[in-house]
């Protein structure tokens, strides 16, 4: 097949859903697909590359921040996306297309169905989905809402992540019979370390913002003060400076390490180095990072939310606490920080249970089955559409 992936955020840009859409694209090569990735340009990047035989074409979406984008910035990425994809077409015309997030990928899927009938399957990955974040995103999802029902109308299959995530798209729109395919992780990439499992050494990853609740972990492990450990937070964000603060105003600053957005490699290395992955976010689809712990071998305290119930079985690979429960967080930390031996063993179940049932290539293999039937389901997509 040769399959168009369009995502506004692409490695080395965004978060969890470029990584996804990254491991996608680099496995659906793998398996003798062709795939054009359609994204967006940051300084310093090439405006197109080949990249693990992914060809890879960015564009200039005025996008102002590496790990988020605003509606404006959404709204040009539709634009440019259009206008480039059309230009595209002459040297590859896409079977099927593949928007990872209903807005604003799937605007651009729509718009070249409209016109040439290419068929598309929609991605959803959390912040697309109207009542995920309300905090963050009530306002966005009220005004995008028209757009959403007509983009997801048109899609040969709408794609969740997770059932939470799914169970929050059908109550904004009961139609449609969403397909879940959980996030993959790549065993060869994420493998377990020799970890030296004490003393207590806790990681986090993530974008240091509201919807991740370091500041619930925070105020959770002020009150372990009498407990050995050492928290790293491997991300970057708004609230940094308000952590910084906190944990100097509690007393644990020398026992914190911001070690901002690292590479990879770096990112591989602080797996390899804690003992213990702490999650403990407000709202998620399906987050990568969880899956890169336990890939690496790490136990997870995680708050029971979409995504992390689906990952972490509760007190056998880790922990699931209630959002919001600073107590609760405590008291499920307590006894991990005081056993080496219980984490040892629930780091060992952790990389189990990916091995069985999140492992890339069964991922891959999903998304290639629902391309493949998208295709068999519009005829005549490669004729321009006449009304």
């Amino acid at each position: 097949m040769k399959i168009l992936l369009i995502n506004s955020e692409y490695p080395p840009i965004g978060g969890g859903a470029g990584n996804a859409s990254s491991n996608l694209a680099r496995c659906l090569v793998q398996r003798g697909h062709e795939i054009m990735v359609l994204t967006s340009h940051w300084d310093g990047l090439p405006f197109e590359e080949t990249r693990n035989g992914v060809r890879i074409v960015r564009l200039s979406a005025l996008r102002r921040r590496m790990d988020r984008s605003n509606a404006f910035e959404q709204i040009s990425f539709i634009l440019f996306a259009s206008f480039r994809a059309l230009s595209l077409l002459g040297s590859f015309r896409p079977d099927v297309t593949l928007a990872f997030f209903g807005l604003p990928s799937g605007a651009v899927a729509l718009f070249l169905k409209w016109l040439y009938r290419i068929p598309y399957v929609v991605s959803l990955r959390g912040g697309d989905v109207p009542g995920f974040r309300p905090y963050d995103f009530r306002l966005y999802h009220k005004l995008s809402a028209p757009f959403l029902r007509s983009i997801w109308k048109n899609a040969s299959t709408i794609v969740a992540n997770s059932n939470g995530l799914r169970r929050l798209a059908l109550a904004f729109d009961t139609r449609y019979a969403i397909q879940v395919v959980p996030n993959g992780v790549d065993l060869d990439q994420f493998t377990v370390a020799l970890h030296a499992w004490s003393p207590p050494h806790i990681l986090s990853v993530g974008r240091v913002v509201h919807q991740k609740g370091f500041d619930l972990a925070l105020c959770a492990l002020s009150q372990l003060k009498d407990l050995e450990w050492t928290w790293t937070i491997a991300g970057d964000g708004p609230q940094m400076s308000m952590l910084k603060s906190m944990s100097q105003e509690y007393g644990i600053a020398p026992r914190l390490h911001f070690v901002g957005w690292l590479s990879p490699e770096g990112l591989k290395s602080q797996y390899a180095a804690a003992n213990l992955f702490l999650f403990p976010s407000r709202h998620e689809g399906m987050p990568n990072a969880v899956l890169e712990a336990m890939a690496c071998g790490l136990p997870v305290i995680a708050t029971a939310i979409a995504g992390n119930e689906e990952l972490v079985v509760d007190g056998e690979t880790g922990r699931l606490v209630p959002a919001e429960n600073v107590d609760a967080l405590r008291e499920s930390l307590r006894p991990l920080l005081l056993d080496a031996g219980l984490r040892e063993r629930m780091g060992s179940a952790a990389r189990r249970r990916v091995e069985s049932s999140f492992g890339l290539t069964s991922v891959a293999q999903q998304y290639e089955d629902i391309l493949r039937r998208s295709i068999g389901g519009l005829k005549g997509w490669n004729e321009p559409f006449k009304k």
